[in-house]
């Protein structure tokens, strides 16, 4: 897989149902390298760290090759690298291939996917429409979020590769599926909340579904 893109979002106050919400998921290209920190992105805002940053989500990575997808779906949204809020775009990413627990190099650093992304209300701010919301959990293109193992430097044009695969792990969209579906899988949802590397703020919401 190549990086086609790394990017910075910047904090932004928007009005979201008559109330001011401020967020950082506008998030543009840069030409330099990005840090990637033990909790999040070097100079990238995150604004809800409830949510987002933090050691299970400290980067969130998506696929360039779904946007001609999302593109057909919103054609009159103006998307580019970076619109998911995601700080690295990559050519090649296909999460039916991805497990939680996958190790991966990425440009100078090592990091490991820990969850699927679950969208919120903020992905409707940046489409301008709630819409997209049942929209990118009816699609398989969650994306990855990454905890970092070894902090390091990526740029457009490194290189991301998997180094390390554990025997017995779940797949990312058999996670995202136990999040979505009407009814999961019971046995594999016990196996998920149960299973260390998944992120902790997604077994929360898994027991919830127990």
């Amino acid at each position: 897989m190549k990086v086609l893109s790394v990017n910075i979002g910047e904090k932004k106050t928007v009005e979201w149902r008559g109330k001011q919400v401020t967020t950082g998921i506008f998030k543009r290209p840069v030409n330099t390298a990005i840090w990637l920190g033990k909790t999040d992105v070097v100079k990238d805002h995150v604004i809800d760290r409830k949510y987002h940053g933090g050691i299970d989500k400290a980067c969130y990575i998506y696929s360039a090759d779904h946007y001609s997808y999302w593109r057909k779906k919103f054609p009159e949204v103006d998307l580019h690298p970076g619109f998911f809020g995601e700080n690295i775009t990559v050519e090649g990413l296909n999460e039916s291939q991805i497990q939680i627990g996958d190790i991966f190099h990425l440009g100078d650093a090592r990091v490991q996917v820990s969850q699927p992304r679950q969208p919120c209300f903020k992905l409707g701010i940046r489409f301008d429409t709630q819409k997209i919301i049942k929209s990118f959990i009816a699609a398989p293109f969650p994306g990855i979020y990454v905890r970092v193992i070894e902090e390091g430097a990526v740029k457009a044009g490194d290189q991301m590769h998997l180094s390390e695969r554990l025997h017995d792990s779940i797949g990312l969209l058999e996670v995202w599926h136990l999040l979505y579906d009407k009814e999961p899988n019971k046995e594999l949802l016990e196996f998920a909340v149960d299973f260390q590397h998944l992120a902790d703020s997604c077994k929360k919401d898994l027991r919830k579904r127990l």
